[in-house]
């Protein structure tokens, strides 16, 4: 669980900190590579959550996802086609399907753990 929020608190340490500016011609990968991360970082917190988080399906999920969206992006962009909006929605969708379950998870345990202590 831990690395997931190392590599978010890192990642927004050093995006404040330095003066990189990238180029407007690279904005959609940029797009999809930050969708991709915030999409596997979590899906990382919901898979501990449900108590299945492994660091390799992690890791390797990571850096696939930002792979194969950068990878659309780049074959779009050279057949002319708006291919990275597909790679958007993707993410977009599963990155609100986990937000969906970690709240109902973390309701959960909020709840059953408010009910042990009104017992007592």
């Amino acid at each position: 669980m831990w690395l997931p929020i190392m590599g978010l608190i890192v990642g927004i340490i050093l995006g404040l900190l330095t003066d990189i500016r990238i180029p407007e011609e690279y904005s959609h990968y940029l797009s999809i590579a930050v969708l991709a991360a915030f999409d596997t970082l979590f899906g990382g917190i919901r898979a501990h959550l449900q108590n299945i988080y492994d660091e390799k399906v992690f890791v390797s999920g990571f850096f696939f996802n930002i792979l194969l969206a950068a990878g659309l992006a780049f074959l779009g962009v050279h057949l002319g086609v708006d291919l990275y909006l597909a790679a958007i929605f993707a993410f977009g969708v599963r990155l609100f399907q986990n937000i969906a379950v970690i709240r109902r998870i973390l309701l959960t345990k909020w709840s059953t753990k408010k009910e042990k202590l009104e017992k007592n």
